[in-house]
This record gives C-alpha cells, sequence and structure tokens, in this order.
C-alpha cells in the first residue's frame, strides 16, 4: 500500500484543478406553474418575487405568486426592476425588501435584469454591507458574502442572458459610465425554472438580441484560455471564471448546435414557432452552464462600456422612456473582430465554432475570416445593429471606451492571449462598421 509521500507532488507552478457548477433544473413548457410546489420544498413561507413592468403587465408574476399561495406560501411581488440595472436600480430593489422583509426565499421572474436583480437583493438581505463591498475589483472592493444566501428560483423569459445558471450579476455604475458585476458562487440560484412558453410573445428584436449573448457566451467560453494555461491557484484564490475546460465545452457545443438548428427561425416566426423557442431556451441555458464556468472575454469586456456610456441609441423592440444598448446587442458588436484578434491563439477551436454554428457554410481561403463570417451573415440575417457605429459611436468615441473595458480584467484575464489598451482601442476601431 502506498503512503500519501509516496505522491509525486503537483507542479506548484502548473494549474491542474478547474471547477465547474450549476443549478439544479426544471425545464419544459408549463415548469412554471410548479413553482409553489419547488418553493415549499424549501420551507419558505415569504418569498418576494421580483420582474419588471412589463413582464408584470402580462400577469407572469402574478400567476407565480398565486401559485405559491396554494401551498401556504405568502408571496409578493415587487415589479421595480429595472431593464440593463444600474447601481441605483438595486439599490431601490434591495430597500425595498429590507422594508418589507425579512423573507425566505426569492423568486425571479423576467430576463436577466430582473434574475440578476434578485441576486444582489438576496445578498444584501442575507449578509452585511453595502453594494460597493462586493463589485468586482477595480471597481468595487469585491468582498465574499460571508455565508449562504436564501433560496433564489430564477426563472427567464427571455432566451439569452443564462443568468439562471450562473453565479454573477451585472449592473451598471451611473456615476463612472462603466458596466461591471459581482461574482461569487454562492450568488448562484438554488433552482433553475426553464418555461419555454414564456417566451412566445417576444418581438423579434428582443428575441435577437438576447440570442446574439447566446453566441457570446458560447463562442467566447469555448475560445477561452483554456484552464491549465493559468498559474497555480491556492484554493481561497479561485474564483468563478476558470477558463474552458471539458465540462464547459460539452455545454458550449451543445449550445451552438441549437443555435444553428433555431435560432433564425426563433426570430422570424417565433410567435408560432414552440420548437425553435424551446431550442433556444435550452441553448441559452446550456451556454450558461458553459460560460459561467469557463468565462467570457473580449466581446463581453468591449459590451460593457458600449452599454454603459449609451448617448441617443433607442433599440426597437425595447422601452423607450431613456437611451440602451441592450447587453446582446453590446457584447455582439466587437465579436467578428475580437475573434479575428483571438484566432491564433486556438485555430482549430475557432473553425469548429464556425463549423456548429453555420454547418453548410463552405470553407473561406483564409481561415482567419471563418467564424467573423458566420458571425456578420447571422448578424445581418436578424437585424443586429452594424457595428457600434450603428448605436452611437465613432472613430472619436473609441478613446473614451478603451478604459471602461480595461475595467474588466475579471472577464480580459480568460482572454487566450494577451491584451491591453492598443489591442482593444485596435479592436473597436475595426468595430464601428463591421460589413
Amino acid at each position: 500500500m502506498s503512503s500519501g509521500s509516496d505522491v509525486d507532488p503537483v507542479d506548484a507552478a502548473e494549474e491542474t484543478i478547474f471547477t465547474w457548477g450549476a443549478p439544479p433544473l426544471k425545464f419544459g413548457a408549463g415548469a412554471a406553474d410548479e413553482i409553489g410546489f419547488d418553493m415549499a420544498q424549501f420551507g419558505a413561507q415569504r418569498v418576494l418575487v421580483l420582474t419588471d413592468p412589463g413582464i408584470a403587465a402580462l400577469g407572469i408574476p402574478q400567476r407565480v405568486a398565486e401559485n405559491m399561495k396554494r401551498y401556504g406560501i405568502n408571496a409578493e411581488v415587487f415589479d421595480g426592476v429595472h431593464i440593463e440595472p444600474t447601481d441605483a436600480a438595486f439599490e431601490t430593489a434591495v430597500e425595498y425588501a429590507r422594508a418589507r422583509g425579512p423573507w425566505d426565499g426569492f423568486v425571479a421572474v423576467g430576463g436577466g435584469s430582473a434574475i440578476d436583480t434578485a441576486k444582489a437583493v438576496n445578498l444584501l438581505t442575507s449578509c452585511s454591507g453595502e453594494l460597493m463591498d462586493y463589485v468586482n475589483k477595480p471597481i468595487g472592493r469585491a468582498e465574499v458574502p460571508s455565508k449562504q444566501l436564501k433560496p433564489l428560483v430564477a426563472v427567464p423569459t427571455t432566451a439569452g442572458t443564462g443568468a439562471e445558471s450562473t453565479a454573477m450579476c451585472v449592473l451598471d455604475i451611473l456615476s463612472m459610465k462603466v458596466k461591471t458585476g459581482i461574482s461569487h458562487w454562492r450568488l448562484r440560484p438554488a433552482l433553475a425554472v426553464v418555461d419555454p412558453l414564456l417566451t412566445m410573445t417576444l418581438p423579434p428584436e428582443v428575441t435577437a438580441s438576447a440570442g446574439m449573448d447566446i453566441v457570446c457566451h458560447a463562442v467566447e467560453s469555448y475560445t477561452a484560455k483554456w484552464y491549465a494555461d493559468s498559474g497555480r491557484h491556492r484554493p481561497e484564490e479561485r474564483v468563478t471564471y476558470c477558463g474552458s475546460n471539458p465540462v464547459s465545452d460539452l455545454w458550449c457545443e451543445r449550445a451552438m448546435g441549437l443555435i444553428a438548428k433555431s435560432f433564425r427561425r426563433a426570430v422570424h416566426s417565433g410567435a408560432e414557432d414552440v420548437e425553435a423557442r424551446t431550442d433556444m431556451m435550452m441553448a441559452a441555458t446550456f451556454a450558461g452552464m458553459g460560460f459561467g464556468n469557463a468565462g467570457v472575454h473580449i466581446p463581453h469586456a468591449n459590451g460593457y462600456p458600449i452599454a454603459g456610456m449609451v448617448k441617443e441609441y433607442r433599440p426597437a423592440g425595447y422601452p423607450q422612456d431613456e437611451p440602451m444598448v441592450p447587453h446582446g446587442q453590446s457584447v455582439s458588436l466587437t465579436a467578428p473582430e475580437a475573434f479575428r484578434f483571438s484566432f491564433p491563439s486556438a485555430p482549430e477551436r475557432h473553425l469548429r465554432a464556425a463549423e456548429m454554428l453555420a454547418p453548410q457554410t463552405e470553407m473561406l481561403p483564409d481561415p482567419v475570416e471563418q467564424l467573423p463570417h458566420v458571425l456578420v451573415d447571422l448578424m445581418r440575417d436578424i437585424g443586429i445593429p452594424n457595428g457600434i457605429g450603428a448605436v452611437g459611436y465613432g472613430e472619436s468615441d473609441v478613446p473614451d471606451l478603451v478604459p471602461g473595458t480595461m475595467k474588466q480584467q475579471r472577464l480580459l484575464s480568460t482572454c487566450p492571449r494577451p491584451v491591453g489598451e492598443e489591442e482593444i482601442e485596435r479592436i473597436l476601431l475595426r468595430s464601428v462598421q463591421n460589413w
């Protein structure tokens, strides 16, 4: 029998460990009508349902609350979630929850905005401290939650963010005009309830933007730095985004296959195509299981200042009361050029991603252009704006965008190639117009 002393020591400079996690999943048509039973299993008696005004107007959160009441749960609906949430919007929701609490659990009904708001509310009503204590460095202090949070059931109504699977939430810091986030495994929902029927009435523009978020999640995760290419981490240093790894790869590949099959159908005929809606909800969840552990890189890092510094752009299909660049648009606008930059790090992965997203596309003479070509063809077909110029930015704005990207070191740390201000500036300049 060998003893521990006979085992060869691990090279202290070489990473040999990756981490992967995801919440339990309930998926399928009608799944949202079982949330009362699900929340009752956590022993909850008082539950706050968080949603936005648009989803509230459809009656879905109220239906969820009524279902919980049948199981003896006192459920209340907060419908003040802000689309593309800000620090001020998070604070408003937290103040409401603190004033009306305590709560035994939370249910988020909506897109990534509602789910991210619920994660922040759960964190700041379960643990002491203020919002900026937990926001990622260098913008916040990146403190670690001190204890387990309350049960959070995430019910997505868009096929895009994958927030129901992930351990982070995203917000705009208004005073800094920058988008950032909070990231820790305790933020991950206790249960993801994914009901494709909740997406049937989504406008085509929202379907397209949210779907491009899935595309970027899957491809960025698939092309992220391989986990073993990082230096060795101590246990307390391990972060949610550990780099591409064998488990995340499986989910990303499956997501890209579903995107190829059903994304265009969901945009162009989603009101009556239940199969396409189902496939896109599954793709969003699968991609969330991939990027929520492997991480994303340049397109998402660029997307934060593109959204955070918006001028006058008001996208069709979204509320028109204030300017905004929807998250799925903001991350996709520099994706073609970003993947040209990352191609040398892993040519075979970029080509494989292009093949999975568009199996019928012929190979181009220049392999570097294969994935950008596939993305541009898709973006043109579904109505994504033509580069950052189409959402209000010109070449003269690029120097102001670069610092916002460089603040996203949590994302850039998983970039497969070293990237600095010069490289980001070049990518943004070449993305003013994509075709």
